[in-house]
């Protein structure tokens, strides 16, 4: 791409990401030339909107930006999606100026995705929900020449895929609470995020309705190590089964120091990121929650989880707020896994894709549709 289409590609970019998105704007997505027997990408902002606000212990909100991407290779597309909220540190605009400076067009054999990894990789660093993008739709690509879904790749059985959890937030309004607290029906694992300063009031409004086994994320929420044990003490008293993050991932000594004493299991979520975090997650967490939009896709994904396993540690599989694209990606990898937190799709108004399902709380994936197994709607 010579600099003038370059410059036009990224401003056209960055013009998007300034201003709101909608359904509408996905008919005209940002392109690349075409060539035949090579990859082509093609990528547009596309903002998320959740059902209910997001309340997490350092945040509120309503939307999650996102950048939908499409890889075409001859009359084959494949579908990907990056997903970014806050914490991450990138934004549509540093995804949409990233995916610009690719050219995936060097590329005549799609399959070689280790290779094509190096090469995002040698582009910037970083960037791992803009990589993931790219990673997603080559793994639907790919599985679509091949005919095959990724879980009959990777040997998996669709019938070991593990229940969802369904995750509910703290409201101040008694009637959106009431309002989560009803979507949780039919789920056989509730998810709480903890850490606002309303953390028992939760559990103890879910409590007055139900009994189903719960987790707790703190999201770095809880900064005191004997106040944390406290908490672990009491949620096990109420059927918890285990705690995500909760203590900040800078605070590694006190983390080590909780496992030791909590009786229920710790999972490391912000702590990790990538393959090489595994090893230092052993240290102190019990376990790993794996996320596309950090491990810069299912390739990576993959490799985190077969290393965790080696190291004796429990796997968790989770999600950003994301359409079914990248939600039932991650769902390809979910039988190789203890706990599936794979509701981010059920969280949006605004779903592009038909992919897996929520069967009696059940995570459920066709067994036949190739690539990741989505369907694009409309």
């Amino acid at each position: 791409m010579n600099r003038r289409n370059f410059l036009k590609t990224s401003a056209l970019g960055l013009a998007l990401a300034a201003s709101p998105i909608s359904i509408s704007a996905l008919d005209t997505p940002i392109r690349k030339s075409s060539r035949p027997g090579r990859l082509n990408l093609s990528f547009e902002p596309y903002e998320l909107k959740l059902r209910h606000s997001f309340n997490l212990a350092r945040s509120q909100r309503t939307t999650t930006p996102g950048v939908q991407v499409q890889i075409e290779y001859d009359g084959i597309v494949g579908y990907g999606e990056a997903s970014m909220p806050p914490y991450l540190g990138e934004t549509v605009e540093s995804v949409c100026t990233f995916l610009s400076k690719l050219d995936l067009a060097q590329f005549s054999d799609p399959f070689r995705i280790e290779e094509i990894h190096e090469y995002m990789e040698s582009v910037a660093p970083d960037n791992r929900a803009a990589k993931a993008s790219v990673d997603i739709a080559l793994h639907d690509l790919t599985g679509k020449i091949m005919g095959q879904p990724w879980h009959k790749i990777w040997g998996l059985n669709p019938d070991k895929c593990p229940n969802t959890s369904y995750t509910i937030s703290y409201d101040a309004d008694p009637a959106e609470m009431k309002a989560k607290i009803d979507e949780c029906e039919g789920f056989k694992i509730i998810k709480v995020k903890m850490g606002v300063g309303h953390d028992k009031e939760v559990v103890e409004a879910l409590r007055k309705r139900s009994d189903v086994p719960i987790c707790v994320d703190a999201n770095q929420g809880w900064t005191d190590k004997q106040a944390a044990l406290d908490m672990c003490n009491w949620l096990a008293e109420r059927g918890c089964v285990f705690v995500e993050q909760p203590m900040p991932k800078e605070m590694i000594a006190e983390t080590a120091w909780l496992r030791e004493r909590s009786p229920l299991p710790l999972i490391a979520d912000e702590f990790l990121q990538r393959l090489p975090d595994v090893t230092r997650a052993a240290e102190a967490y019990d376990g790993i929650n794996i996320k596309l939009m950090k491990s810069t896709g299912l390739h990576e994904a993959h490799k985190m989880a077969i290393l965790a396993r080696a190291l004796g540690m429990k796997v968790m599989l989770g999600c950003m707020t994301e359409t079914s694209c990248a939600v039932t990606a991650a769902a390809q990898l979910s039988p190789m896994v203890d706990w599936a937190d794979l509701d981010g799709n059920l969280l949006i108004a605004n779903d592009r894709f038909d992919g897996l399902k929520i069967v009696d709380g059940k995570v459920t994936i066709h067994p036949d549709r190739p690539g990741i197994g989505v369907e694009l709607l409309g």
